[in-house]
């Protein structure tokens, strides 16, 4: 598996890391002019994304303290996306909508 990665041009994983940092910006851009809720389920999806993306470009130009943070990043919206889709499942089972 590490061959695959020995293999790509460094430039891909800068290139990756730069559309994490694109989702990033379009994530608080939309929550900013109010297209998209910090209770949504794809806020969290984006920013996880995001997370994942920059993680993937620091493998070439590793920095710890970005990489713990994407790390939180991750972790957070993972837990955020789980706890909406059971909040989810226990409103429709209230409603009998199963």
């Amino acid at each position: 598996m590490t061959y695959v990665f020995d293999t790509l041009d460094p430039a891909v994983f800068d290139a990756v890391g730069i559309g994490g940092f694109g989702l990033y910006v379009l994530n608080y851009t939309l929550l900013t002019f109010r297209k998209l809720q910090a209770e949504h389920i794809l806020y969290f999806v984006l920013n996880g994304m995001a997370a994942a993306m920059l993680l993937i470009g620091l493998s070439t130009a590793f920095n710890l303290a970005s990489a713990l943070i994407q790390i939180f990043w991750i972790c957070i919206s993972c837990l955020a996306v789980i706890l909406r889709l059971r909040s989810k499942k226990t409103n429709m089972q209230l409603v009998g909508l199963r």
